[in-house]
Order: structure tokens, then sequence, then C-alpha cells
């Protein structure tokens, strides 16, 4: 999800209330720790309380493979506003895993717990300290151990993605291996993998026995998903949002706008130079229309949605309405409802 859950899209995902907290891109730890300028820079919610403006808690991810950096970048995140922090230990990107971090840790149980467990000691205990895993690098079994590090190294809650490294994000997904991890450990297990519906949320709630859930790529291909199954387990009781795909997508670049206002510095970090545009909405805007496409991309291969043929060879915002409203009087009479996300 690098590049992809940034700030701006945090806060759009949490403007209904149905996530209990989100967690940041991962910020690689590196030759040295992450001073805090970087934190602050790259996780602006740390100015306000760890939070997004929605009121959304958001959790400092980091990534590497160095305890002594890993521990020494966690502290310097609390000391900026960090009210909790998660390890990567999933990431199955070929450059990250080159570089040892994300799930080439996989490989190496002892070094996970020794990871944890150095971050663990270096924050003050009220500080929940959490590990995202996945099966294994090519095979499903080591997950039993590399759990036992992660709550041996005394981590507050893990994350299982149900597949292994070498299957990055091909099918099968395997929840019944994360019951069965489940069932041996003390501490919390929050269920990972290839949620897309509410219906595959039913069957993994089933197989694995979980009542804690992540999911990342569903929420871009559905933003109503996270509703659903916050709705599923009572933890909301609101009705649910009704939005047009062109209304969502307005509504998402005007709040990537209206962050961008409030940045008094000219930042040069990744998330603002895709952001920058050419001039006010609809006025052929770059970084959000790009923005934009990477959405409905994750919405066309995953979700419902019927025009992104049409929009991904869009040049500037402008155009890109321009299309979308055209796309939509083609639709026949009375079928615009297949525009609502539904799940």
């Amino acid at each position: 999800m690098d590049g992809v859950t940034d700030a701006a899209m945090r806060a759009f995902q949490g403007r209904w209330g149905a996530f209990s907290y989100a967690v940041t891109e991962f910020l690689r730890v590196s030759e040295t720790p992450i001073p805090g300028k970087v934190f602050r820079r790259e996780v602006p919610e740390l100015l306000t309380g760890a939070q997004t403006e929605t009121g959304l808690p958001v959790q400092v991810q980091i990534l590497g493979g160095d305890p002594v950096r890993m521990a020494k970048s966690a502290q310097t995140a609390v000391k900026v506003g960090a009210t909790a922090i998660d390890i990567n230990f999933g990431c199955p990107a070929p450059t990250v895993n080159r570089n040892d971090g994300g799930a080439s840790l996989l490989r190496y149980p002892c070094r996970i717990r020794e990871i944890v467990q150095a971050v663990r000691e270096a924050v003050p205990a009220e500080i929940p300290v959490s590990a995202k895993i996945r099966l294994g690098w090519d095979s499903i079994d080591p997950v039993f151990e590399n759990a036992a590090m992660v709550q041996e190294g005394g981590a507050s809650w893990i994350t299982i993605h149900a597949r292994t490294r070498v299957q990055s994000y091909k099918p099968p997904v395997f929840w019944a291996q994360v019951g069965k991890v489940r069932e041996q450990l003390a501490i919390p297990v929050i269920a990972n993998g290839d949620i897309w519906t509410i219906d595959e949320f039913r069957r993994c709630r089933e197989e694995t026995g979980c009542d804690k859930f992540m999911i990342g790529r569903s929420a871009l291909a559905n933003p109503i998903l996270s509703w659903q199954i916050a709705t599923e387990l009572g933890l909301t009781h609101e009705a649910q949002p009704d939005f047009l795909w062109e209304t969502l997508f307005k509504e998402f670049l005007l709040d990537l706008h209206a962050q961008m206002a409030r940045k008094k510095e000219k930042s040069g970090f990744r998330s603002q130079r895709r952001l920058e545009t050419q001039g006010p909405l609809g006025q052929g805007g770059v970084g959000g229309l790009f923005r934009l496409k990477q959405w409905i991309k994750f919405a066309n291969n995953h979700g419902d949605f019927p025009h992104f043929e049409a929009l991904k060879l869009t040049q500037t915002l402008e155009e890109f309405f321009e299309v979308l409203a055209q796309e939509e009087q083609r639709l026949p009479q009375g079928t615009s409802e297949t525009l609502a996300i539904t799940g």
C-alpha cells in the first residue's frame, strides 16, 4: 500500500467512523535512524494527536532489519507524537526484501524477536507495539515460529497476511492457517488478505476465528466495505453512506486540495509531490489526476467501477470529470444505481 494510503487517503477513509485505526505507509529505517522531521513530514497526523482530521487514530509503521536503529526510530516517533508503533515484516516488494526489510525477515525468526523486543523496550509501556507478518517466505508453515517470536518480543498484537512472500498477492489465501496460529497465541491476531467483499469477510471470520481484521486494497476498490464490516461486527449502527462514484471522486479530490492548502511549508516529500497541481480543481491538475487514476485502477480490478477504460486516457482533471459525466449519460435510463458502491 506504499504510495497509496497517504494522509489524504487515511483522512478520507476515516470519514464514516468504520475503522478503529489506520496504519501509515511504512517508513524505512536504513543506514541511520529516522529523524523527527521525517516523521512529522511523512505523518502529518503527528501534529494533531496522532489522528486524522476526521478523528481516525493513526499508527506509525516502520520497516528495517537493524534492531538498534529500529528502536531509536521508534523512540523518535513517540517523541514527535506517535501513540502506537507497528513493525512491517510483511512487505513483499523485491527492492525492500533485497535491503533487509519487510518479508525478508521471515527467514530469520530470532531476528524478528530481537527487533520487536528492541522496539518494545525503547518506547514507554503505554505505547502499543505491534507487528505485521506473512505466513512465511515460500511456505505457510514458518508462521507458527515467526508469530511466536513476535509474541516473545513483547508485541501487543499481530497482524497476519494469509499468504507467503513468494505468492505476493496471488491466490490462494490460507485463512485456516491464520486460525491455527491464533489458537496458539496469547496476544490478539488480526486477519488480513483477500477480504474483497462482505461474503469473503464472513468466510475469513469463520475460518480464522478472528474478531479483528485489516483491509487495504479492498478499501480503495470499495470504500463502503469498511462500513459493511463494521456493521457486521456491531461497531457501527449508522445508515450506509450512499455515494455515487462521481461524488466520491470529487469529495476525495477536494480533501486532497484542502490538505495541501493547510501545508505551510513547500514540502518535497513523496505524497506532496504526487498531489501538487497546476491549478485549482478542474483546471488541469496533474498530481490529483494521478491519485484518482490510482484509485480507479483498484476499483476496476477488484470492484465494479464501470468507466476505467475511458477515464485512464484523460490528461487533466477537467477532462477526467467531463469524461465521467459523459460516461454516466450513456448509461440506460434508470441504471444510475450501478454507480453506487454496494460491495
